[in-house]
């Protein structure tokens, strides 16, 4: 099942595609009461909206981000990726060996979300503009769990199903920040594109592995040439582990949005590595961006010129006194 957001005739509605249509659930509900509910309850909702319902044509709406998430959180599982990123963004070479340890993850942020089909803006100061591509794990409701120090196996129950994720970044930006061994920060918050819809995870249940890895097909293109092409299953960790490791020692709670972080040719930063310069050039104003995943859709967003901020304030260099002087 497709679980949308949309704008229609100046109102905001939530729902169900099917067949080329929206159904619109009842008394204003959003995508975030549907995964509050479980995944279980979700199903029956959507078979008795779809069978009582006309519908409006998916074609007279505008899709909104399927699903205002309470956190997201954005994972870097791709090994391949890594090799090819860290030279470009850090100036370091091969993938260290923390990496292999655990999964890692950043926080990013929530109230950025845009649209497939919104126009994206450089941001300030920036002049290397870069995608990437990703898929999204969206966590719902397990009756008896609160979402706290899951196994496996009761994480990837948790998951109620996947979206598309475009991951904008601004390369140089965020390679200043990772210096300061902290972020990456407002090289990654000014956009984050989430859609088309969420496929419910019954949707792709047969395309796992005997080892829980989903084997999606993944590309992207620019401008009408396509950059690059991986599959899911390429993750150093399936799904259900990258749930239950953002769980341990915390909760992940219904809506919360974990991203696969990037896949093998999912962006220009690898590339730039790779070759040493920045080969192809960074996004600029003009560029569309067209991602598809397997089972799940497109999302494509053209970039835009953005506003050009003052520069930030350095730092004020201080006499580190322990003693007040005024």
């Amino acid at each position: 099942m497709r679980i949308a957001t949309w704008e229609h005739r100046g109102s905001t509605g939530a729902g169900f595609v099917d067949g080329g249509r929206v159904f619109a659930l009842p008394d204003g509900a959003t995508t975030l009461d549907l995964v509050r509910d479980g995944l279980e309850r979700t199903l029956d909702a959507g078979r008795r909206v779809v069978a009582d319902g006309t519908g409006v044509p998916l074609s007279e709406v505008r899709l909104l981000p399927p699903i205002q998430p309470p956190a997201m959180r954005d994972f870097v599982a791709f090994e391949e990726h890594v090799e090819g990123v860290v030279k470009s963004v850090s100036g370091g070479a091969g993938v260290v060996p923390e990496w292999y340890q655990a999964p890692t993850f950043y926080f990013t942020n929530p109230h950025t979300l845009v649209a497939t089909g919104d126009d994206v803006a450089v941001p300030s100061g920036s002049h290397a503009l870069d995608f990437e591509l990703e898929v999204a794990a969206v966590i719902g409701a397990v009756d008896g769990s609160d979402g706290r120090d899951l196994d496996p196996v009761a994480g990837r129950e948790h998951i109620f199903g996947y979206t598309i994720l475009n991951d904008w970044s601004a390369r140089d930006l965020q390679r200043r920040e990772m210096r300061v061994s902290l972020g990456p920060c407002k090289g990654k918050d000014f956009a984050n594109t989430l859609g088309p819809w969420i496929v419910t995870a019954d949707e792709v249940e047969d395309l796992h592995d005997d080892d829980g890895f989903l084997a999606l097909e993944l590309s992207v293109a620019i401008n009408g040439v396509t950059f690059g092409r991986d599959l899911l299953s390429n993750m150093g960790w399936p799904f259900a582990e990258l749930v239950a490791y953002a769980s341990r020692s915390s909760r992940v709670a219904p809506g919360d949005v974990l991203g696969s972080g990037t896949s093998a040719g999912g962006c220009l930063a690898e590339a730039w590595g790779r070759a040493g310069s920045q080969t192809p050039p960074p996004l600029a104003p003009g560029d569309t961006v067209r991602m598809e995943v397997e089972r799940i859709g497109v999302i494509e967003n053209t970039v835009v010129a953005g506003r050009d901020l003052p520069a930030p304030a350095p730092a004020r260099v201080r006499p580190r006194t322990r003693t007040r002087t005024v």
